[in-house]
């Protein structure tokens, strides 16, 4: 069983950065894949971005690429999601999502655990 908790929502003005954290419970962070998905209002759940729980170069929606990264400290149990140069049509509800039998990362049945969630409101 794994707990998700995200942080580092808010407000901020379009080409401003944000860095979202994702604290996971349970010891076992280190061997799940994480990826990061947002919600806009009135709009499906959309991936944003992949890391592999051995490391390796993440992958990211092609909306995003350039301006997000993924990192990850397993010794912290935490993955982050730092965000530059960000846009109004980056407003979303942020999750992360931990999974085992993930494939390419980017379908939201490929996971296992989710978090409840951080607002991003992009400002213009």
């Amino acid at each position: 069983q794994v707990q998700l908790v995200e942080s580092g929502g808010g407000l901020v003005q379009a080409g401003g950065s944000l860095r979202l954290s994702c604290a996971a419970s349970g010891r076992a962070f280190s061997t799940y894949n994480m990826g990061w998905f947002r919600q806009a209002p009135g709009k499906e759940r959309e991936f944003v971005g992949f890391s592999f729980w051995s490391g390796g170069s993440p992958w990211y929606a092609d909306s995003v690429k350039g301006r997000f990264t993924i990192s990850r400290d397993n010794a912290k149990n935490t993955v982050y999601l730092q965000m530059n140069s960000l846009k109004p049509e980056d407003t979303a509800v942020y999750y992360c999502a931990a999974g085992r039998r993930t494939s390419n990362g980017r379908e939201a049945y490929e996971y296992d655990y989710w978090g409840q969630g951080t607002q991003v409101t992009v400002s213009s």
